[in-house]
């Protein structure tokens, strides 16, 4: 319960989307943009390089994405429960 009061927007749909942004991320990075790369952009094992840097850009724009594919199904079924109701 204290972990609620530290983080109050961590909730579990959130960390879902996390989760998937960061599966997807990666694997966009090691299975379609690794073996394209050059060795300079290749993320090495145990290292700050480049390559993580192009990892973790990749984890968020996923992550950017599924926030605006939530907030346009949101306003999308806002303007339809109006219409309806």
């Amino acid at each position: 319960m204290a972990a609620r009061k530290i983080f109050p927007f961590m909730t579990p749909r959130r960390w879902i989307e996390y989760t998937i942004a960061i599966l997807a991320g990666n694997a966009i990075y090691f299975l379609v943009l690794f073996p394209g790369l050059g060795r300079t952009l290749q993320h090495q094992p145990f290292r700050f390089d480049l390559g993580l840097v192009l990892d973790f850009l990749c984890c968020v724009l996923v992550y950017g994405v599924i926030r605006l594919g939530v907030s346009h199904a949101r306003r999308w079924n806002d303007r339809n429960r109006t219409r309806i109701g």
